[in-house]
Order: C-alpha cells, then sequence, then structure tokens
C-alpha cells in the first residue's frame, strides 16, 4: 500500500527518485500513465493488470469509453527502478501533467500520483474543504 506525500524534484533528464517507502511495491516493474486532474499514475505491474483488464471491458461502442481506452494506453510507458530508485519520466507525460522541477509524489493505496507541486498544493487544498466535510454526507448515506 503506497501512503503518504513526499516532495521531490525532476533532474535533466526527466527521472524521479522514488520515495524509499515506494520502492518495494515497484521492484517489478510498474506503469506510467496520464491520470486525472493532470497527474500521473504510478501502477506496480500487478496492479496494472488489474486496472488495465478494467479499462478493456468498457464498452466499445461508447465513445467517451474509447477516447479514455485510447488516452490511457496510448500514454503508458513500462518502466523500471534504476539502482538509486530512480524513475524516468516520458517527455510527454511530463508535459501532460505539466511537471517542472518540483513534485510531489503522493501514495494513493494502490497506485502512486506524482503532480506539479503547484497544481498539487492546489488540488490538495481542495480536497482537504470536501474531506472535512465529508463526514456528514458519509452519514447522511449510511457509510
Amino acid at each position: 500500500m503506497f501512503l503518504g506525500e513526499y516532495s521531490h524534484s525532476l533532474d535533466d533528464k526527466g527521472r524521479i527518485v522514488m520515495p524509499s517507502k515506494f520502492r518495494v511495491g515497484l521492484e517489478h516493474g510498474l506503469v506510467v500513465t496520464k491520470g486525472q486532474e493532470r497527474c500521473l499514475y504510478v501502477f506496480p505491474m500487478d496492479v496494472w493488470d488489474r486496472e488495465s483488464e478494467r479499462v478493456r471491458r468498457l464498452p466499445r461502442t461508447d465513445k467517451r469509453a474509447r477516447n479514455y481506452s485510447r488516452s490511457f494506453f496510448a500514454s503508458a510507458s513500462d518502466q523500471s527502478l534504476d539502482r538509486t530508485g530512480r524513475c524516468a519520466i516520458p517527455e510527454p507525460l511530463r508535459l501532460y501533467a505539466g511537471l517542472g522541477k518540483d513534485v510531489t509524489v503522493v501514495g494513493v493505496s494502490d497506485r502512486v500520483e506524482i503532480w506539479d507541486t503547484e497544481t498539487w498544493n492546489s488540488v490538495a487544498a481542495e480536497a482537504d474543504e470536501y474531506y472535512a466535510g465529508i463526514e456528514e454526507v458519509l452519514s447522511e448515506e449510511g457509510i
């Protein structure tokens, strides 16, 4: 399970050092692809297999599903960590996520997200406001 928030930097070659706590979960390979809200998703290979199967089951007769599938798979890049725990982020993915030098790496249960730090700060503030008030909604829904 990936947990926590970590500040990191991209090097001149577009590589990022993964947090040491995440390396064991990524040691057998990983896939980086586009995520929602202009972040990048990093999936360990076993989770990638499950996630890609879920996307493959989307109906091909639905244009939104086809477009989602195209973007999800066409942008995907299988990678591995080097001996120092670095992962290469291909340039098209860096551009999609607007990654500059400063990035934030976030553990989100079964995946890792990579964010431009300024974007993350904005998204996290909005998420925190939502989270702070969600208990009322969950209680009303019986969850």
